[in-house]
């Protein structure tokens, strides 16, 4: 019984959920760069507006905003990950 509630879960976390691309005009860097699955990925940024960008993934410890697609790394030269989002 356990064993499936284990295979439940890890195929519910496999489903592969679409990307947004932020709006440039509302962070306040710019710029990609290319993750190791060699997806184009937006670098982290912190929002003009002080909210949480469109296609955000995940609050660095920092302040910034990531945009990455997978967890490994992610905010790594940004303090760490504060919250994974969505």
């Amino acid at each position: 019984m356990l064993a499936g509630l284990v295979l439940i879960g890890l195929s519910g976390s496999a489903v592969a959920r679409p990307f947004s691309e932020p709006d440039d005009r509302t962070l306040d860097r710019h710029g990609h760069y290319r993750s190791r699955d060699g997806s184009d990925v937006h670098r982290p940024a912190k929002s003009l507006d002080g909210g949480k960008p469109a296609g955000a993934t995940a609050k660095c410890r920092d302040g910034t905003w990531s945009f990455s697609h997978t967890h490994r790394g992610t905010c790594s030269r940004h303090g760490g990950v504060a919250h994974w989002e969505g």
